[in-house]
């Protein structure tokens, strides 16, 4: 049980319901003076004054089960779970059956991390309503939390025979089927949540979410615009609003999306990382170091920011920031040979010959002798004997292992001055189609620059 504003004043409705049926309590009286005035607290939204009252509170009413279960959902809010729970274990001894109070004391062992008795309690309430609401949703954020979204979704199924227009067991059967990839219950999930709020941020951005899958762009941005218009602060939306508008080919609208949510949350790295990706690929690389950098800053171990400015070091000739960045990402992941060859690559553009033989003699060490990262780096290491390694490119199969060590053996060609046989392998690297490999780009820049 969630104590939200609505909550308390649902239960104070109740009392009046109560008092009011009771000819003997009159408006005048000291008892419902006091639940006036908790009212009028509540809807003000202030807590410590809502608990202060309570010190006041009438004799007649201090038996009372809503009143005392909604002081405990106060003090639960306000941190003082000690108090809460002393009132709820009360109200429990009382009435072991009451629905509400056991809500009440699954939420308060939640609190304390006692997920022993908050299963214990959540199976009492299941036992008398198998599909209470509440109950249901809080087993299926459990689940959902555990990544096992089929038992979560079948939660929240529970949750919603229990109460059709449940809009938190709605959305998560809808975020939950979403991820199970059943599209149309989700989407009749969200659907049904904006038929009954239709500012209901979140729903909008899954249908966006849908419509982008089905490169419906221009309707995705209309609907996570809407999430936007409700809720202008979640950088989440702003993201998704980024993304849609680059899939659309909407460059300068996908910069001013990412850029709003760098603004909105300037410690999250990821907004830097789209920034810089999509000034990367308009060529606009400048613009795209600056972010790259801005990346590590935030998260230093997203090794995939220096391979990246590695990679636009190394094409502006800036050689010892690009042989630092490489090492930086090569310290992150040493099991990619790539980075290794590019810090030998700089250390020889940087005229440390020594160096790079001290370097490639280490990380070739763990490596098989016949494999295309050994030889590549014995390369290097010894600028000569490059017969081995182009036979071995010639009879390999892969096209992307194959176009990889195209690129190493063009820029042996390279270092050694050779630009005619450097060309003639860029070329045969830009050639191959899919590439994935970081090499790729680096061939195409280097056939540019002829």
């Amino acid at each position: 049980m969630k104590f939200t504003k609505k909550t308390a004043l649902f239960i104070l409705i109740a009392f009046f319901a109560f008092a009011g049926s009771h000819a003997a309590l009159a408006a005048s009286n000291a008892e419902v003076q006091f639940v006036q005035k908790l009212e009028s607290v509540l809807s003000k939204g202030s807590l410590e004054d809502a608990l202060a009252l309570f010190d006041t509170m009438p004799a007649n009413l201090q038996e009372d089960v809503d009143l005392n279960s909604l002081h405990a959902s106060l003090l639960l809010s306000a941190g003082k779970t000690g108090d809460a729970e002393k009132i709820a274990v009360n109200l429990l001894t009382k009435d072991p059956k009451n629905i509400d109070v056991l809500l009440l004391n699954a939420m308060i062992a939640k609190q304390k991390r006692n997920n022993v008795k908050k299963q214990q309690y959540l199976k009492q309430i299941l036992a008398i309503q198998p599909y209470n609401p509440d109950a249901n949703i809080e087993l299926g954020n459990e689940q959902a939390v555990k990544r096992n979204y089929r038992n979560a979704r079948d939660y929240y199924l529970k949750a919603i025979k229990g109460d059709p227009n449940n809009i938190e067991a709605l959305f998560g059967h809808g975020k939950m089927s979403y991820y199970l990839q059943r599209d149309d219950d989700s989407k009749k999930s969200f659907n049904k949540i904006l038929s009954l709020d239709p500012n209901n941020a979140p729903a909008w951005s899954y249908l966006a979410k849908f419509e982008s899958e089905s490169r419906h762009f221009k309707k995705a941005v209309e609907y996570v615009s809407k999430a936007i218009e409700i809720d202008p602060t979640n950088s989440d939306y702003y993201f998704d609003l980024g993304n849609f508008n680059r899939e659309a080919g909407k460059y300068s609208e996908a910069e001013k999306a990412w850029t709003k949510a760098t603004q909105l949350d300037p410690d999250y790295f990821l907004g830097y990382a789209y920034l810089a990706g999509v000034y990367d690929e308009q060529n606009k690389f400048d613009l795209a170091y600056e972010n790259y950098k801005k990346v590590i800053q935030k998260n230093p171990n997203y090794y995939y920011a220096y391979e990246s400015i590695g990679m636009l070091a190394w094409h502006s000739g800036n050689y010892p920031e690009s042989r630092q960045a490489f090492e930086a990402a090569y310290n992150a992941n040493p099991n990619n040979t790539s980075y290794a060859l590019m810090i030998a690559a700089c250390l020889q553009k940087e005229k440390k010959v020594q160096d790079c033989k001290k370097f490639t003699e280490k990380a070739m060490k763990p490596l098989d002798r016949n494999s295309f990262e050994y030889l590549s780096l014995r390369l290097i290491h010894d600028m000569t004997g490059e017969s081995t390694l182009t036979l071995k490119i010639q009879n390999e199969e892969s096209k992307k292992k194959k176009g990889k060590y195209l690129y190493y053996l063009a820029l042996y060609w390279a270092l050694k001055g050779n630009d005619s046989l450097a060309q003639k392998y860029y070329s045969e690297v830009t050639e191959i189609k899919g590439a994935d490999f970081f090499e790729f780009r680096l061939a195409e820049w280097e056939q540019m620059a002829k």
